[in-house]
């Protein structure tokens, strides 16, 4: 049961006779972090101090003197300047977790409303591998996804792929010019990231390149303001605003030059290379090359329309390889080509509501709070994403009937997002929750975006190999060191080192609060102990283990047994945690912040640590004693999995 809910509407009752917005104050009731303290506590007294004119022990004398909790709780304590402290019965939490033993839901009820939700997550540009940028986005889409479904709601999980971009231009500009045939025909998906790169990098030194004598300008025009402004402060050292200046200008002269510097580094770099070199000067114009293969493609020309598609397929194979060993999985996937037929009416219709505006050439909505405008179409009648974005929110709304679209995009893009459902709702679109679900960035141990050594982007693919290869080895080393000798087969031992070195990069990011940065470490990711898949999934099968030797038919177990005992300490706090399950996953969806299951599973997990190093399962005391702890096992591994799915995460029944 989740008795933080239960408890709310009471002391909501209680609250109103003394203020006009009860419901204000009821986040104000949580759970206790010492058991001395009670199970849940409420401090809304001290904040209404000020309100009602009271001392915060008489409102909270006031607040427990309306409250009626007589059915769940034991009587209210007030404790230290005004906190209520208040303890489930015995009675009550027995009945409850006996609920919960024949409760597939355990105790999660399904939304009385359900809303239709549109996720909107992952969505790579399938022209190119996965890389570990993509990796936030899938699993905590996934989650959340996962989430709204088991709590009734009418979900899609929409993959908004980019397949129709500038990316395509490029590559059908390297199919057409350095295409390596025999290496398209073993691997295209490999072949056509090579000419992305190669068409990416080349176009990249030519803009370099044409920038050196601008910023080499720069540099001089820095030199001369900072020797003048030497000048002057050494023709009077006592000025204060001098010093300031000259401070700032050594700083502003030293960015430039260094800027210069990596700049002129970058050019060295590639003319370094014959090879490269020579392909540079072949094709001095390659960047508005590759923008007319776009523009071609966009236009129907049919040679590159049929490039498109025989890219396409391959491009969608790889991508979907990576979901499957994931375990993402999406309800759609339209991507930017499906809404291309849509964004010329999508820029029409805003004009006609003048909404949309032309400033420098380019059609444009201005937003509130923002002095840049949201481009919805630029001076040549190119689309953007912003249009396309628009279009599929009239999609969803018109065709899906979402009530709430969800957005699980890096927080870099909060201001697109701003100005993009600020139109929205000026378009007509606002009765609809749109929510951007912001993350941040996955680091290296030098605290800057995840790369590899050699400074490439590290592929989401090679990632997950590395992953299980790692954690083939723990399996290998943990069932050879068991006591009676090795218990799993190589194929046992292969599907584990799957599910643990997945689950460990899926936990390990989705264990932090989603909008900060987090530092990628193997060696944390696949601990054994602390807040780790691994440790979860070895948890888990540390429960069935117990089960499996007591030789317990766990379906029977629950249908035959019809108490429990709670007696000692450790056995109640492990109830009272299992009948928070409840209360984990609605706050996941209140918040869609999947480290809140996270931090309860591992609590949940620790808890039951304690209560079998203190508690004896198998040589209980008695058969009604070993009956019970065996139900509060059973409990605690169903729990378990149920949250680690909702996670995406595989567990096993042996490791």
């Amino acid at each position: 049961m989740d008795f933080l809910a239960a408890l709310k509407p009471r002391f909501e009752a209680a609250l109103a006779p003394l203020v006009d917005d009860p419901t204000a104050y009821l986040e104000m009731i949580r759970t206790s972090q010492d058991p001395k303290f009670g199970d849940f506590q409420a401090n809304m007294a001290m904040p209404l101090k000020g309100k009602l004119g009271k001392k915060p022990r008489e409102i909270a004398a006031d607040i427990v003197a309306n409250l009626d909790v007589s059915d769940l709780c034991e009587p209210p304590e007030i404790a230290g300047p005004g906190f209520i402290n208040l303890k489930i019965t015995p009675g009550r939490l027995r009945d409850e977790t006996m609920t919960l033993v024949s409760d597939e839901r355990l105790g999660v009820a399904k939304a009385t409303s359900p809303r239709k939700v549109v996720v909107d997550f992952s969505a790579p540009n399938v022209a190119k591998p996965m890389h570990v940028g993509h990796l936030r986005s899938s699993v905590i889409g996934d989650a959340i996804r996962r989430t709204l479904l088991f709590l009734g709601h009418d979900v899609t999980g929409d993959n908004h792929i980019g397949d129709w971009g500038t990316q395509f231009g490029m590559i059908i500009y390297g199919y057409k010019n350095f295409l390596d045939q025999s290496a398209f025909e073993a691997d295209p998906v490999a072949e056509l990231a090579r000419l992305y790169r190669l068409v990416n990098r080349l176009s990249d030194y030519h803009a370099t390149k044409a920038s050196l004598a601008a910023l080499a300008e720069k540099v001089e025009v820095a030199k001369t303001q900072l020797s003048a402004a030497e000048a002057e402060a050494e023709a009077d050292p006592t000025n204060k605003k001098s010093k300031k200046q000259l401070a700032k200008l050594k700083g502003v002269a030293s960015d430039a030059s260094d800027i210069l510097q990596m700049t002129e580094a970058s050019v060295a770099d590639l003319e370094s290379d014959p090879a490269l070199l020579a392909l540079a000067n072949e094709h001095p114009d390659i960047a508005r090359n590759a923008r007319d293969e776009t523009v071609k493609l966009h236009a129907g020309d049919a040679e590159n329309a049929e490039l498109w598609q025989r890219f396409l397929p391959a491009c969608l194979e790889a991508i979907d390889r990576v979901y499957q060993r994931l375990g993402v999985k999406f309800d759609e996937t339209l991507g930017e080509s499906f809404y291309q037929p849509m964004l010329s009416e999508v820029v029409s219709d805003l004009e006609a509501k003048g909404l949309a505006s032309e400033s420098d050439g380019a059609t444009v909505v201005f937003t509130e709070g923002h002095k840049a405008p949201f481009i919805i179409r630029k001076r040549d009648g190119a689309f953007l994403y912003a249009t396309t974005d628009l279009a599929t929110i009239k999609y969803r709304v018109d065709q899906w009937h979402a009530d709430s679209i969800l957005y699980v995009v890096d927080k870099r893009q909060s201001q697109h997002f701003e100005q993009l459902f600020d139109t929205a709702r000026r378009w007509g679109y606002d009765g609809v929750e749109y929510r951007h679900v912001s993350f941040g960035t996955v680091l290296g141990d030098d605290k800057k975006p995840f790369k590899t050594r050699s400074g490439d982007t590290v592929g989401l693919e090679s990632l997950l190999d590395e992953a299980v290869t790692r954690a083939r080895a723990i399996i290998n080393e943990n069932d050879n060191a068991k006591p009676d000798g090795a218990e799993l087969n190589e194929e046992q031992r292969d599907h584990i080192a799957e599910i643990v070195g997945i689950g460990g990069i899926k936990y390990a990011d989705l264990k932090h609060n989603r909008e900060s940065d987090y530092v990628f470490s193997w060696d944390k990711m696949l601990a054994t102990n602390g807040d780790t898949a691994t440790y979860m999934q070895y948890a888990y099968a540390r429960v069935c283990g117990i089960l499996r030797r007591g030789g317990v038919d766990r379906e029977q177990l629950r249908t035959e047994s019809s108490s429990l005992d709670l007696k000692e300490p450790a056995e109640r706090t492990l109830a009272l945690q299992l009948n928070r399950f409840a209360e984990a996953v609605a706050a996941v969806e209140r918040d869609y912040r999947p480290n809140i299951l996270t931090d309860y599973l591992f609590e949940t997990a620790s808890r039951f640590s304690s209560f079998y190093d203190q508690c004896p399962v198998l040589k209980a005391e008695t058969e009604e004693q070993r009956r019970s702890r065996l139900l509060l096992c059973d409990l605690t591994a169903r729990v378990i999995k149920q949250g680690l799915d909702l996670l995406g995460i595989e567990t096993s029944e042996r490791m």
